[in-house]
């Protein structure tokens, strides 16, 4: 084996088993021998190679090359294995702080997101063919973290569950408010908002894909007077609005574009209105995004710490009318996207190919392993511009939550017997 690989492997190996045979057929094992448990095969000299080089960014890329196989365990056993270790100070080596200060100097640069690259960034991620995405979310295609009333719950449940408890944080108590959804996705939220809380959403998006199902959408449940979808970015839609609600975007804004986002939302939010930002963080200090997330899933993407978000929201004039923290939830999302993907495997390698079913499977299961092991979480910030806006408890929240969960049997109460009718 490599003699740098190993050397690092025996450091970083401290809980877990993890067994590797090389690119020349010998057997090394490394760690403490309990579980998680792994076995590796190297399937060539090169890809020894650029692991030791780089574990954070070629762990992944070995993987979606077929530079390594796993013959024992799962990638998610490997990544969990890997996150447990992490912590340890043993593993923090010079090399490795030097590539994370290199990737430093250059962040700015990379996660400049203007109208250009915003666009761009989007593209990469959101416009894969929409028949992917259906193998594995929900039939609402909701993807951000979903909100597990019980532990028990579905995903459809769980997905439905957060659109209620989002719904409720907005205070729509009154008809025909209006509302920006502030990177709207598939169109999910902006369509449950409009026939369930009697509000008059206008979603925004850069993704091609999602926006022309997000007007079908509306279309076909009649909601177009309702909820309108438009392809365009956010610094160019004009207000005010009474509610603003954005939720999975915020993490591609970029750190020195946070003053931008948050002033244009003062500028685009009523005096009296509501905002509700949904958005992955973590609390550990500010660092990088991992290195092959940031390569081959979300370009230009960026995970806040409440420090660095909360100057911003300051200086442009709102206030933190509320915050809660969704700490394992993503993590059962994940693990439900996970299994779903796996399920349909086979399928999703017929669009594309085997390599982006491995990098898709890499990513999944390291982001469940890092929302497992790690300090990642889900914010929910409620803003405002004023006092008084929203009540002085949050009883609200439950009360909002019952009606409309009352709401959503009435609706599909009258759905069925249209169906039955027909």
């Amino acid at each position: 084996m490599n003699r740098v690989l190993s050397y690092f492997l025996s450091r970083f190996t401290q809980q877990g088993s993890l067994t590797v045979t090389d690119s020349g057929g010998r057997v090394h094992r490394f760690g403490s021998g309990g579980s998680p448990s792994v076995h590796l095969r190297f399937n060539s000299p090169a890809a020894e190679r650029a692991l030791a080089a780089n574990p954070s960014l070629k762990l992944g890329e070995c993987f979606m090359e077929g530079g390594f196989d796993i013959v024992e365990g799962s990638v998610y056993d490997l990544l969990h294995l890997a996150a447990a270790n992490s912590a340890d100070p043993r593993w923090d080596t010079a090399w490795m702080r030097a590539i994370e200060s290199a990737r430093l100097l250059v962040r700015r640069l990379a996660q400049n997101n203007n109208l250009t690259r915003a666009r761009r960034n989007v593209h990469h991620h959101y416009d894969l063919s929409s028949e992917f995405y259906s193998l594995f979310l929900d039939a609402d295609r909701q993807y951000s973290c979903a909100y597990f009333e019980r532990p028990d719950m579905t995903i459809e449940e769980a997905q439905l569950a957060k659109k209620r408890h989002i719904a409720a944080k907005l205070v729509l108590d009154r008809p025909d408010l209006s509302v920006l959804d502030i990177g709207c996705g598939w169109g999910g939220l902006g369509l449950y908002l409009a026939s369930l809380a009697d509000a008059k959403v206008t979603g925004v998006t850069l993704s091609t894909e999602q926006h022309a199902i997000a007007v079908e959408r509306a279309a076909a449940q009649g909601l177009s007077r309702r909820a309108d979808f438009q392809l365009l970015d956010y610094r160019k839609a004009a207000g005010p609005f009474d509610r603003i609600v954005s939720v999975g975007m915020f993490e591609h804004v970029g750190l020195d574009r946070y003053d931008e986002f948050f002033g244009q939302a003062a500028r685009l939010l009523d005096r009296d209105g509501v905002m509700l930002l949904h958005t992955i963080g973590h609390s550990s200090p500010p660092r990088n995004t991992n290195s092959f997330i940031a390569k081959y899933i979300f370009p230009g993407g960026y995970l806040p710490t409440l420090s660095e978000m909360t100057p911003a929201i300051e200086r442009a004039g709102l206030m933190v009318a509320d915050v809660e923290i969704l700490r394992i939830h993503y993590a059962e999302t994940l693990k439900a996207w996970r299994e779903r993907f796996l399920a349909h495997r086979e399928e999703a390698k017929a669009i594309y190919d085997e390599r982006f079913c491995r990098m898709w499977e890499f990513y999944l299961a390291g982001s469940e392993a890092s929302f497992r092991m790690w300090d990642l979480n889900v914010f929910q910030f409620q803003l405002v511009k004023r006092h008084g806006v929203v009540p002085i408890t949050r009883d609200y929240i439950a009360a909002a939550e019952h009606g409309l969960r009352e709401r959503e049997s009435a609706l599909c109460l009258a759905n069925d017997r249209r169906h039955a009718a027909e």
